[in-house]
């Protein structure tokens, strides 16, 4: 068994809503991504691998606990980042992280003044008149003080500027290199393709796909936009027998795309040619899974 196990988790609040079959398993030390649109089920999943709901079908194991009945003895080893952030009733971030650290057995309080200083978070200010930034900076320190070897985050960049993502993105891979087993939603491809091994993508609570994201990287389709230097050769070009997807007669440019495979006839058959430049473009994550999304297709 992985060391995270989602065996045909379901949840149905009716309507559509709700996660049906869901299957997922990640490995020690996997870090693993979850994408979706807004209420597409990545929450409710989470709900359900930190016991604060109950499937009507299914199972959520971590490393062979289950999520429901074994709630209160997996929170001791996971760290965890809420989707919607509510602290409790008191005057500062610094009396509530300490509150967390009385909580998780913490005496070394270290690890959390560097998490402090890399996310320029100031504890001391007012909990509830903190910015939403301030406060998931707070949250972020609260998850990841204790050093748990398991993270769950969900949206964890939320309300953060994109100089304090980046800094959060660098935390993450020092949290990876050290062996944690990180499961993160989130809505910012790049931090995703950027940080994890394997993403899936969630679509009206089912998942449509599962993919390692060096997969995506290096898709076997290549595209390529070729300049040319006189309209001459661009178009005796457009006569081969290449899958020119897109052209700009005006800039004499032709994209195309060609398989792996093929790539060595086309370099040959270019040489033939007067050209002015070449460029790869590089298939993202994000393409990946709009084009999923759009089409709607299954590919676990």
């Amino acid at each position: 068994m992985a060391y995270i196990e989602i065996s045909h988790l379901t949840k149905d609040f009716g309507g559509g809503r709700g996660i049906f079959n869901i299957d997922l398993s990640i490995e020690k030390g996997e870090v693993f991504g979850f994408v979706g649109t807004n209420g597409a089920g990545k929450t409710t999943t989470i709900r359900h691998l930190m016991g604060f709901l109950k499937a009507e079908k299914g199972t959520a194991i971590i490393n062979g606990l289950d999520c429901w009945k074994d709630a209160s003895e997996i929170k001791k080893f996971v760290g965890y980042i809420p989707g919607e952030i509510a602290f409790p009733d008191v005057a500062t971030g610094t009396q509530f992280l300490r509150q967390q650290a009385e909580l998780q057995g913490l005496k070394d309080f270290s690890y959390a003044e560097t998490l402090i200083e890399k996310l320029q978070l100031d504890p001391t200010a007012n909990l509830k008149r903190m910015s939403k930034g301030m406060k998931q900076k707070t949250a972020i320190v609260a998850a990841l003080m204790a050093d748990p070897e398991v993270l769950i985050l969900d949206e964890p960049t939320t309300g953060l500027d994109p100089l304090m993502r980046a800094v959060f993105v660098g935390i993450l891979k020092e949290e990876k290199k050290k062996g944690k087993t990180i499961f993160m939603s989130s809505h910012m491809f790049e931090e995703v393709e950027e940080t994890c091994d394997k993403v899936a993508m969630i679509k009206d609570g089912k998942i449509i796909a599962v993919k390692a994201t060096s997969e995506v990287k290096h898709n076997e389709n290549k595209v390529y936009t070729i300049s040319f230097a006189d309209v001459e050769d661009y178009n005796h070009f457009q006569e081969q027998n290449f899958n020119v997807k897109e052209k700009c007669d005006r800039e004499l440019k032709a994209t195309l795309q060609i398989h792996d495979g093929q790539i060595n006839v086309l370099f040959r058959a270019l040489t033939e040619y007067k050209i002015k430049s070449i460029t790869e473009e590089k298939f993202t994550l994000e393409q990946y899974f709009h084009r999923l999304y759009k089409e709607g297709t299954a590919n676990v």
